[in-house]
């Protein structure tokens, strides 16, 4: 797919969306959000998509909203823009049945961060950081940061975070449980390859099943999640992963698994 601020490429089973305004440390305008509600839809229908890479071109990851952009345009409401761009982006990639690996190879701010913490696996580089800077110009967390921060740190620490906008270190970041891993930044192409050479080969179905159980896990109690692992467990067991998986291990070998 051909975009105006962001790269788009597919190969062995792995996509990967860059942002690519690194001029503004991919800063987002209207344009780059409408093209990454259609990324994520793309990734959605290959079938050649086993896991999506999300990471930014040059020294930033994201720095958030782009406010010389939006200052140069007529005032408008925060919640339609919200409601249009911002929102349907992180509700694409929580619904996205294939696993998200954010490579983290800068800042993270803002909305860059409730980008960063949308995704399934977090890689960072020792020198990236994450910030809710939102208070900083007067505003609240948005784009799911709200949601996100609170069931990884708890709700004092993301009080912290979201009332004060300090940055956090990656290595903090990763005591916090906000990240996976972190690596130094000539390490990190290849710590996000060790996952997505896992992920572009694991039952996709399964790790797609995976995802929605956890997200409806946070709302969820204990009795209506023993019902939706079992109404989930019938959709993986007539999967024919899992018929290849049971044979591999029959057979003493690599299960060679298909993603559907």
């Amino acid at each position: 797919m051909e975009f105006k601020h962001l790269l788009y490429t597919v190969s062995n089973g792995v996509a990967t969306v860059t942002l690519n305004r690194p001029e503004v440390y991919n800063a987002l305008n209207d344009e780059i959000t409408y093209e990454l509600q259609d990324a994520w839809k793309a990734c959605a229908k290959d079938e050649q998509v086993r896991v999506v890479v999300l990471t930014g071109a040059g020294k930033a990851f994201c720095s958030g909203q782009d406010l010389k952009a939006a200052s140069g345009k007529e005032k408008r409401s925060f919640k339609e823009s919200l409601d249009k761009r911002y929102n349907p982006i992180i509700r694409a990639m929580r619904t996205l049945p294939k696993p998200i690996v954010g490579k983290i190879n800068g800042v993270a701010a803002g909305a860059g961060c409730s980008l960063a913490l949308a995704c399934d696996i977090l890689v960072a580089a020792e020198e990236a950081s994450l910030i809710e800077v939102f208070i900083n110009i007067g505003l609240v967390p948005d784009s799911g940061s709200a949601y996100f921060l609170p069931r990884l740190v708890g709700t004092a620490k993301a009080f912290e975070l979201c009332s004060t906008g300090r940055k956090v270190p990656a290595a903090e970041a990763m005591q916090l449980g906000l990240v996976n891993k972190v690596v130094p930044l000539l390490q990190l192409d290849d710590a996000v390859k060790s996952y997505t050479d896992y992920f572009a080969t694991a039952p996709t179905q399964a790790i797609g099943l995976i995802k929605r159980m956890l997200n409806k896990s946070t709302q969820a109690t204990l009795d209506e999640m023993l019902e939706y692992e079992a109404y989930c467990q019938e959709i993986a067991g007539t999967s024919s992963d899992y018929k290849e998986g049971v044979t591999a291990f029959l057979e003493k070998r690599k299960a060679e698994f298909k993603g559907r």
